[in-house]
């Protein structure tokens, strides 16, 4: 059985995740039609910047949202002031660093299942007096389901292992902050605890696990079913 802390953990790991999902997937779906349909300047710029928390340091993302979105920072400060609305050292922080590090894989799945979609079939449709959004709607975003299913859990277990800029921006807090992972690396750190520690990474192993046979089952899912 799990012990109260470890549920604690679970719980606020799955809450944090969830929430980081949710708010990435409408940009994150804008972001990856932008790369897949429109060419303009500073396209690979815009690529390269979306791509960035796939190659820099965790506690490098940390920092950088720590000066920006901490209360002290340039849009934290205002967003703290105008709305009362701070992200440091709280969940709702732990859920945008998981966001921001897991934007890049779900962005990258949609847009790869943008590319795959026939642009003659929204071309046919724009022809017939159809509009963009409709063709979208209708077309394109239908065709992209199984994309998107697979980028959305991909994203939501990459959340669930986060910690590098989740312990930078927030810290690690108990029923704050202290998702699995940080769950776990204070248990590595208080000697004797190592059975706690293997629990947890046993907990974690499963909980990535799950996740990933669960993107190949609705991805496969939903092939069947959008065809």
């Amino acid at each position: 059985m799990l012990t109260e802390y470890e549920i604690s953990a679970l719980l606020l790991s799955l809450k944090v995740s969830s929430v980081a999902v949710l708010f990435s997937l409408p940009p994150g779906i804008l972001i990856a039609w932008i790369l897949s349909r429109i060419e303009f300047p500073g396209k690979s710029l815009l690529d390269g910047f979306v791509h960035l928390p796939l190659v820099l340091p965790p506690v490098v993302v940390g920092y950088l949202l720590l000066i920006s979105m901490g209360k002290q920072g340039a849009i934290g400060s205002w967003l703290y002031s105008w709305f009362g609305l701070s992200f440091s050292f709280s969940w709702q922080g732990a859920a945008l660093a998981a966001a921001v590090v897991s934007f890049p894989l779900l962005v990258r799945a949609i847009r790869l299942s943008l590319d795959a979609v026939d642009s003659k079939l929204e071309q046919a449709a724009r022809t017939l007096g159809a509009s963009r959004t409709k063709v979208f709607l209708t077309i394109t975003l239908p065709l992209t389901v199984p994309g998107l299913l697979a980028g959305t859990v991909l994203a939501f277990a990459r959340s669930i292992g986060e910690f590098g800029a989740t312990i930078t921006f927030v810290a690690n807090i108990p029923d704050q902050t202290r998702t699995l992972p940080l769950a776990m690396f204070s248990f590595i750190e208080t000697p004797g605890a190592e059975a706690e520690a293997a629990r947890l990474c046993i907990i974690s192993i499963a909980v990535a696990l799950a996740s990933l046979m669960l993107s190949e089952w609705l991805t496969r899912r939903a092939k069947k079913r959008f065809g």
